[in-house]
């Protein structure tokens, strides 16, 4: 039997804005559960390794908060930095969230994650016919941060909006983006999990066609 997987998150406008660390506000309890339970390529992936996000929105931001379940060592760096993004974090323990404003373009996306660290990445990407194009010095002004208590690992994203439509836009009401979610954890080729898997050969999150659906509301 194929496996079927929900297609749609709906994120909730909340009055107030909130800060990376605001990981028990009570409007959480609000937000949709999203269940990050299958590897890339379709496959269950093991509990010990399920994580589930939620996300909402206020006049000044995204806010996006993943509960994982951490049972193994963390992979991260010894000697992490946090004043600039840190090119080849995907490399190590991350959440990410995979983010296209304009529905019909999902070629052209946003890039964002987030380590137990507090290291962060940002990028934007768009697919041309010549492969894809990564602007590295995208800014989007992305706060992070995270908290491991026993073997459960929170990480909290605040993404503010830009007055560039080009860019992370403040949406209106029933707007509908593209949206995909992504743990990477542990090593080898089980580490990658996906919200919506991307059921490439090789793992791979850079598949735009894969992506889901993000409602505000």
């Amino acid at each position: 039997m194929a496996v079927e997987f929900s297609p749609e998150i709906v994120a909730r406008w909340i009055p107030s804005d909130l800060t990376a660390e605001d990981f028990e506000v009570p409007e959480w309890n609000d937000a949709s559960p999203v269940i990050i339970d299958h590897q890339w390529s379709g496959e269950p992936a093991p509990t010990s390794r399920h994580a589930e996000a939620r996300i909402l929105w206020s006049d000044q931001a995204l806010h996006v908060r993943y509960v994982c379940r951490q049972s193994e060592p963390l992979i991260v760096t010894p000697n992490p930095q946090t004043n600039a993004k840190t090119i080849g974090l995907w490399d190590r323990d991350v959440c990410e969230i995979f983010l296209a404003p304009e529905a019909g373009l999902p070629e052209h996306y946003f890039y964002f994650e987030a380590a137990p660290t507090g290291e962060w990445v940002d990028l934007a990407i768009e697919w041309k016919s010549e492969g894809r194009e990564t602007d590295w010095n995208f800014n989007s002004g992305m706060t992070v941060a995270a908290r491991q208590e026993d073997d459960q690992l929170v990480i909290g994203m605040r993404i503010p909006w830009s007055t560039d439509r080009q860019a992370i836009h403040k949406p209106q009401r029933t707007e509908l983006w593209r949206v995909n979610l992504f743990r990477c954890v542990g090593k080898g080729n089980d580490r990658y999990l996906a919200w919506q898997p991307t059921l490439t050969e090789e793992p791979n999150f850079h598949v735009p066609q894969a992506f889901g659906w993000l409602r505000f509301v």
